[in-house]
């Protein structure tokens, strides 16, 4: 809004009445920015309230007003002691009825929810500039004894012209009735170059062409809007005006019904679009133009697209593009789509220099060159004559410039009038000489390229029957590498069946290492009662007394718990070297939900925990599925289990272990996990967690298979691997973590 209506309604108070918030936020935004001072009341008693605390114009919901509008806004207006303050009633649900029924009330105007806020601002805005005005009109001189009269309808202009004079839009004023245009500002005159006084004779319908670009007749298009605008709308739309000289002028214009008795008249606020819309066009001019370069389009049609789209920014302007030849001297005419066929002929092959018109003379110089007279300027004396017939009477040119620096060219704008670059003329100058030296640019480095190509194609040639010569010569080497790579494939055979022997040897060794102790243990046992029984048979011979026996009887018991101790460590070892060759064969294959598996297999863990003070907890989420073999996977678990129950938390009165699973973003893939806070495990130890028969607790009953088996499970049934890493100190603890696939290998794992 212009800058003297705002200074006319600096710091009025509007109040707001609504229990909406929501609604007129913006609003309120809107009005701050313009300097006025706002007040909100969601009721119409603390309307009245507020109203009578002072205020300039009053906004009311006719939500809020109910059935009996006119005492409600007879009561707002009269708050206070004051009479006539402006009233505008709002309504989200508006009709005839109700717009009638509003203005009979005392309101000034009537607003359809939802609106803009911007232009709702601009009416009141106006509506305060207009009422002070008025009141300015009828306040008393200080100099007469007697007050001035009100301010008459007919008058109203004169105040109006003072309040639109600083408006940055053009303003006019119409009377409707009398189908009058009553005022216009400055920016109007400019706009439609006539004066005020022409305006004022001419009506409305000379600043509008016959019809629109759309073909819509503008005398209809008008009636419809000001129709619009006398029911309380606010009416924004875009159309075309017409300046004095015939060209049509692209306009945004805003209509608003001014709220004075007696009077239709409507407040039209005129944009020019011009500008807007030529950048617009240039934006997108650009774009089509650039997307042209990449693409490979050929170079004359390219440039004369260039040209047209600089002719369409600037009435009357003629564009050309002047390429350099290679030689560096002569000029050829690339494009001038607008510009006679003749006159571009003439031009082919000149030579450039100083003094050979605007083109010639820009090239050879290295630097724009503006004649804004053809007929008068010395660079054209030599070219007048093939100037004139055409009618070109001035010449703007700028040089083209390569990326590297060197003149491609130049750019020219041709007019048929004497004429000055402004300061947007120099920029289109500019713009398209850039958009031109690159589009050329990039026709050179394609013809560099195909040069490049075609000499790359000789070399080609020459390197073929070099790479011919030197594919024999590999085939060659490779039916050697062959032989070789056989060799090799048969020495690697038999280093892994040594390899295999060396580990069964070593398997073997381990297991009649761990199968001696428990065997030798009851051999010495069965070998010591064997011959305590032949002394028994003597002793019965010679009379077998009743001491003796008991004896007899109490060390076979103490021996028969002794062998049995050593054959169920035997029993379970074998137990254990069976599971190291555990397969498919064995395990049952089915689909499983993981965290319902994982709940049953943990139920008899929680005695030994409870027992040794530790805690479990669960972390796995609900429909993570598997199509694997539960069996071997339960046994990974439960030796992973036993391992921290056993090794964990030695020393320790509590800690916790912890399972999760997490399933993959593809869901091929299921990762779990087991840690504990116990002691950890040494960084040399941990290299070896997976040996057969390792073990840190050597002769307290952990056979040194239990991660053994579990690495053999994982890697081989189930189809994944595991790993473990594991911390000692403040912070210890171990995590072995399994990646398994949802869906177990069909065939055993290599």
């Amino acid at each position: 809004m212009n800058q003297l209506i705002s200074s006319i309604a600096d710091r009025a108070k509007v109040l707001l009445v609504s229990n909406s918030p929501n609604d007129v936020r913006e609003l309120l935004y809107v009005l701050d920015r313009h300097n006025l001072g706002t007040g909100l009341a969601g009721d119409i008693d603390e309307g009245v309230e507020l109203a009578a605390g002072g205020t300039d114009l009053i906004l009311l919901d006719a939500a809020l007003a109910g059935t009996n509008i006119g005492a409600t806004c007879m009561r707002l207006r009269n708050a206070g002691g004051r009479h006539g303050v402006p009233l505008l009633l709002m309504s989200a649900t508006p009709s005839a009825e109700e717009q009638g029924r509003s203005v009979g009330a005392g309101a000034s105007d009537y607003i359809k929810m939802p609106f803009n806020a911007r232009d709702v601002a601009e009416k009141i805005l106006m509506e305060l500039a207009l009422h002070k005005a008025e009141a300015s009109a009828a306040r008393p001189s200080a100099a007469l004894a007697t007050p001035l009269r009100p301010l008459h309808p007919q008058t109203l202009e004169v105040n109006y012209h003072s309040i639109l004079a600083g408006s940055p839009d053009a303003v006019l004023l119409f009377d409707i009735d009398n189908r009058l245009l009553i005022d216009a500002n400055h920016l109007a005159e400019e706009l439609f170059g006539m004066p005020l006084a022409e305006l004022l004779q001419g009506g409305m319908e000379p600043l509008f062409p016959k019809h629109q670009e759309d073909g819509h007749a503008s005398p209809q298009l008008l009636e419809e809007k000001i129709r619009d605008t006398l029911q309380g709308k606010i009416v924004v739309f875009r159309a075309s005006c017409c300046h004095r000289d015939s060209h049509p002028i692209a306009c945004e214009i805003r209509l608003m019904r001014l709220s004075v008795p007696g009077r239709q008249l409507v407040h039209a606020r005129i944009i020019d679009l011009t500008e807007r819309n030529l950048a617009e066009a240039m934006r997108a001019g650009q774009s089509a133009l650039l997307e042209m370069v990449a693409k490979g389009a050929p170079l004359i049609p390219t440039l004369n697209q260039l040209l047209l789209l600089i002719e369409g920014q600037s009435r009357g302007v003629l564009c050309s593009i002047m390429l350099l030849d290679d030689d560096g001297i002569h000029m050829h005419s690339a494009a001038g789509p607008s510009l006679p066929p003749e006159y571009m002929a003439l031009l082919e092959g000149v030579a450039i220099g100083p003094g050979v018109g605007s083109c010639g003379t820009a090239m050879f110089l290295r630097e724009p060159v503006v004649v804004s007279d053809i007929m008068r300027d010395p660079l054209w004396a030599p070219y007048r004559e093939l100037a004139a017939p055409f009618g070109l009477r001035a010449c703007w040119s700028r040089p083209i410039f390569g990326q590297d620096g060197s003149v491609l060219g130049s750019f020219a704008m041709y007019y048929r009038e004497v004429r000055q670059p402004d300061a947007r003329d120099l920029d289109l100058i500019d713009t398209a000489s850039d958009l031109a030296g690159i589009a050329i640019s990039r026709m050179r480095h394609e013809r560099e390229l195909q040069r490049h190509r075609a000499h790359l194609e000789e070399l080609v040639a020459v390197r073929t029957a070099a790479l011919t010569q030197a594919k024999e010569q590999s085939e060659q080497t490779n039916l050697e590498l062959a032989a070789a790579l056989e060799n090799l494939s048969i020495t690697q055979a038999e280093l892994v069946r040594r390899d295999k022997l060396a580990a069964l040897g070593a398997l073997v060794a381990g297991i009649a290492h761990e199968l001696n102790t428990p065997i030798g243990n009851g051999l010495v046992v069965a070998t010591t009662m064997a011959e305590r029984t032949r002394e028994i048979q003597a002793s019965f011979l010679d009379g077998l007394r009743r001491s003796e026996l008991g004896a007899y009887l109490t060390q076979a018991s103490e021996a028969d718990a002794i062998m049995l101790r050593n054959l169920q460590r035997a029993a379970d070892l074998v137990s254990s070297f069976k599971q190291i060759a555990v397969d498919r064969a064995s395990s049952q294959r089915r689909h499983f939900l993981l965290r319902q598996f994982v709940a049953e297999l943990m139920l008899p863990m929680y005695t030994p925990l409870k027992a040794a003070g530790l805690s479990l907890t669960q972390d796995v989420p609900d429909g993570l599925a598997m199509d694997s073999y539960p069996g071997p996977l339960g046994q990974v678990l439960s030796n992973l289990l036993e391992n921290c129950l056993r090794h964990a938390f030695e020393g320790r009165s509590g800690g916790n272990i912890a399972i999760t699973a997490r399933g993959s973003d593809d869901g091929q893939t299921i990762t779990l996990s087991i840690s504990d806070t116990g002691v950890g495990i040494a960084a040399d130890d941990l290299a070896h967690v997976y040996d057969p028969f390792f073990t840190t607790k050597l002769g307290s009953g952990g056979s040194g298979l239990g991660l053994h088996v579990a690495h053999n499970i994982v890697t081989g049934v189930l189809g994944g691997h595991i790993d473990a890493i594991s911390s000692t100190g403040a912070d210890s603890g171990t995590t072995f973590t399994l990646q398994l696939p949802a869906a177990a290998p069909q065939s055993p794992a290599p």
